[in-house]
């Protein structure tokens, strides 16, 4: 994003259907400096992006508010939903019910010769508050559409019922005299606003379940921690009245309140709700913890790394957030339908009575058959389809671990036909250990320093590990300068004026050195070499070999992806002999060795230009160039900042065997958008042309259209029992 670009979250009421979402993204795209709006009728919120220098958010909000709905600014993620407006919309419903039973019981008893038929001013006057109180929301959002130009599902539900309503005013007025004993509509307009009435209820306590996952990451964060003052004096205060580098006490069995680094003590820590990683994990001295998870059978003191906003629960949060109210690809399709859709069945409505009447003669019949092709079409459905099952897929994605930044990622998933994995942090531990340290010219020790200082810059996973070992063994660094990363090959650095290199066989073949023999039996074994050379004699001075475990799942998890039919490939920066051993191991289709970030990112340009959908995934900076290249890019949260914040999907614990579940997700999440536009479309295409020659009714047209997106809300909430392969196999 640009630097002029902003972003805001606008929460916006009132909408009820596709066609409103299309009307307020309109509206919003309309406004001066909005580059790009996206509405989502599920979460009722609206994601704007614009330029700082044109436009501002009050301007966003007025614009939306003159075109006749509700906006307001999204403070931050910890706003919730209140369960109460649910409570006095189901009260509402019940009265409405109360009131409709009179008026239908008749209706339902006729078949069976049993005639209660009410008198007509009874009729008239229980329906009246079912039409103008019930019904005055309809009413209000059906104006605002008019006065706005444009149409909704409001605006058909209140020309249908007021139909019903005014023809069946017209019957009992003109025949007051006489006591007309003809049939009247009140049973239909007051049933048809109960029923549509009763699916919105659903509706939205459907919606209120999908955001479910978000609500209970909320609530996980504790409002209060200890704090230990410069004397250890301990205080309890709230989390905002912390500050970065504070430290706080956490006792046994207590939620860890923020992101921090453990300064004293040790413990088992379930990260859980946070990582989906069922088993505690043990922690000590220098080891991060995450807010919201919880201490086990530790006490241990944490030094305060991140707060608010910046946490890894508010990030998640922000991120499940993002992925909710993004449009999908396919939902923009379905909102240019919806655009159409209300003006046509206006029409369809038109010519039906029209038709009716030409062939008939009655009004009465016309009036009626043309309410129920306006009832029975309300696009209300099309809206929910693909939102609903994004939002639940999202939701549970996050429950195990999965973080899926947007929709767009979650929909190309299910068409992946290759996955590129990176190796060093990925299919391996990415902690190495030094296997053996080989020079000639110097002591193992005088070697082992002279290498840790040179890398004293770098923080790849090999640096790391031999500054450690230089900890371990109480050895001093030297002084180094001008530290320089080398991209695919080493790392360069300058000592006492003195010029080195450490890297890999490729940097020696560019030097025109050659590889000590020894080197060559550790690379065949699976070890990673690292050379250190002496620029100023162009000589090199000895390597040193580490070696890395293979994560227990990832041969698990290419074999899982082969039988979903999809390809996979290891590119790593590492020698041949290295790369080999551990593709052997585990079974790749493909590997390629000694490859630079930028030879990986040109691989997956050129996997895609031959017709492949790519996954890369990878946990490392080096990582950043294939996984921007990527159709979709997977990143492991215990690699770098940097990957994560590139890719469209971040694990977030370092089991490969999330990246196959992360495609069974999204497949399924698929699978019930296809699903959900079926339902949604059939009732419609099914409904209209048997309401159209009366062959249903208004009261069955209402119960119809509310089925219709109550059965799919239904069918996203399905995707509530998707469970990560692991879990089914355990």
């Amino acid at each position: 994003m640009k630097t002029n670009e902003k972003k805001v979250t606008l929460i916006i009421g009132g909408m009820t259907c596709a066609s409103c979402v299309g009307r307020v993204e309109k509206v919003l795209k309309k406004v001066p400096g909005v580059k790009e709006a996206s509405v989502n009728l599920s979460t009722e919120k609206a994601t704007v992006t614009y330029h700082s220098t044109e436009a501002q958010p009050d301007t966003l909000i007025k614009a939306v508010i003159q075109s006749g709905y509700e906006a307001s600014l999204y403070i931050d993620e910890l706003q919730q939903e209140d369960s109460s407006h649910l409570k006095k919309e189901f009260l509402r419903i019940i009265f409405s019910i109360i009131l409709t039973v009179p008026l239908a019981l008749p209706m339902i008893l006729t078949p069976f010769g049993i005639e209660l038929m009410l008198i007509p001013w009874i009729q008239f006057l229980l329906v009246l508050p079912i039409q103008f109180y019930i019904g005055f929301n309809f009413y209000v959002s059906a104006w605002k559409a008019l006065r706005a130009g444009t149409g909704n599902m409001e605006l058909l539900v209140v020309i249908g019922t007021t139909s019903a309503f005014g023809l069946s005013t017209y019957l009992m007025m003109k025949h007051w005299d006489s006591h007309y004993h003809g049939h009247l509509y009140f049973e239909s307009s007051a049933m048809v606003l109960t029923l549509v009435r009763l699916g919105k209820f659903f509706e939205k306590k459907a919606k209120f379940q999908t955001t479910a996952s978000i609500r209970s990451l909320q609530e996980l964060a504790p409002e209060k921690a200890i704090l230990i003052e410069e004397n250890n004096q301990e205080t309890e205060v709230h989390i905002k009245d912390l500050s970065l580098d504070d430290v706080v006490l956490i006792r046994p069995g207590e939620r860890i309140p923020v992101d921090g680094i453990i300064i004293k003590g040790s413990t088992q820590v379930d990260e859980a709700l946070i990582t989906g990683e069922s088993l505690p994990v043990f922690k000590g001295i220098k080891d991060k913890v995450i807010g919201a998870s919880i201490n086990g059978d530790g006490v241990i003191n944490v030094r305060v790394t991140a707060l608010g906003t910046e946490t890894t629960l508010s990030r998640i949060i922000r991120m499940v957030e993002d992925a909710q109210s993004v449009k999908a690809p396919i939902q923009r399709i379905v909102d240019k339908v919806s655009s159409y859709f209300v003006p046509i069945v206006l029409l369809i409505s038109l010519l039906t009575l029209f038709f009716t009447f030409t062939f008939s003669g009655s009004w009465e019949k016309a009036i009626i058959h043309a309410v129920s092709v306006l009832v029975i079409a309300c696009p209300c459905a099309l809206g929910l389809a693909t939102p609903t099952a994004i939002m639940v897929g999202t939701g549970i994605a996050a429950k195990y671990g999965i973080l899926i930044k947007d929709a767009a990622a979650l929909e190309i998933s299910h068409r992946i036909s290759c996955v590129v994995f990176d190796k060093t942090g990925t299919l391996t531990e990415g902690r190495p250990s030094i296997g053996t340290i080989y020079s000639q010219e110097m002591s193992q020790e005088s070697f082992l320093q002279l290498f840790g200082s040179i890398l004293h810059g770098s923080e790849h996973p090999l640096a790391k590990t031999v500054r450690k070992e230089l900890e371990i063994k109480s050895i001093k660094f030297l002084e180094s300068d001008n530290n320089l990363a080398l991209p695919g090959k080493g790392f360069q650095s300058e000592i006492n004026g003195q010029k080195f290199i450490i890297g890999s066989k490729k940097i020696l073949k560019e030097l025109g050195i050659s590889p000590i023999k020894e080197s060559l039996h550790y690379e065949e074994e699976g070890e990673t070499v690292s050379y250190l050379i002496d620029q100023s004699s162009n000589s090199m001075l000895g390597f040193i070999s580490f070696r890395d475990q293979i994560k227990p799942h990832s041969k698990q998890t290419i074999d899982r992806l082969k039988s979903m039919g999809i390809r996979t490939i290891m590119l790593t920066g590492d020698s041949n002999g290295t790369a080999k051993k551990v593709a052997n191991e585990i079974n790749v289709d493909e590997f390629r060795a000694e490859v630079s970030p930028e030879e990986k990112s040109q691989i997956i340009i050129e996997l895609r230009n031959r017709g492949e959908i790519i996954s890369m995934v990878g946990d490392g900076i080096n990582d950043a160039p294939a996984l921007s290249s990527a159709d979709v890019s997977m990143a492991m949260s215990t690699g770098t900042d940097v990957a994560m914040s590139t890719a469209g999907i971040t694990i977030m614990r370092g089991d490969p065997l999330l990246v196959a579940d992360a495609i069974s997700i999204s497949q399924k999440t698929y699978q019930k958008i296809k699903q959900n536009l079926f339902w949604a479309f059939i009732y419609n295409i099914a409904g209209i042309p048997l309401a159209a020659f009366g062959l249903l009714g208004p009261v069955v047209a209402g119960g119809s259209m509310a089925l219709s997106s109550i059965s799919v809300i239904t069918n996203a909430l399905f995707l509530k029992n998707w469970r990560p392969w692991r879990e089914k196999i355990t």
